[in-house]
């Protein structure tokens, strides 16, 4: 790890992080029969892909993945999904991503599921960074850190030959 960064979580703190959002998204839907996860590539949707795998086991729903692919640079909202619109329709969406900055992320990854019926929407992000400027509020959250502008948090995850870890830069 370079000098100028300050680990975060290790390993070990993002799998707890991890497991405690996964048994609040049980709490919040004993009654679902399905829920969709939603992840905001790539991140978010590796994030997303854990909290299937821990859900399955606690959980009596079925889990659906969504693969939500954004032009994050373009001023307007362009997404792409993995699925077509009626296998969210009137079900549970839990929208996943990484770190939660401005909320630009969110908000746009909201914007796909604005035009069609659901039951609710739940956001979820490890890292919430405050700093928001889009009037978003997270549901479930691994961790608020209180970070200046210039800042930067970096995820690593699933990343061949590196360790999991969130680090300050």
């Amino acid at each position: 790890m370079p000098e100028n960064q300050v680990l975060i979580l290790n390993k070990q703190q993002i799998e707890q992080k991890i497991n405690r959002i996964a048994f609040q998204i049980l709490e919040d839907n004993l009654e679902e029969k399905e829920i969709v996860l939603a992840g905001i590539w790539d991140r978010g949707y590796k994030l997303a892909l854990r909290l299937k795998s821990v859900l399955q086991e606690i959980a009596s729903f079925k889990v659906t993945m969504l693969r939500i692919d954004l032009e994050k640079q373009n001023s307007k909202l362009v997404a792409k999904t993995d699925l077509q619109e009626a296998e969210w329709k009137n079900k549970v969406i839990i929208l996943v991503d990484d770190v939660l900055n401005s909320g630009k992320t969110l908000a746009y990854g909201l914007g796909v599921f604005l035009n069609t019926p659901h039951k609710k929407i739940r956001t979820v992000v490890l890292v919430d960074r405050s700093h928001k400027i889009f009037p978003i509020a997270t549901d479930f959250v691994g961790l608020e850190l209180s970070t200046i502008l210039k800042e930067h948090v970096d995820v690593v995850m699933d990343v061949t030959g590196e360790e999991d870890r969130v680090y300050l830069s």
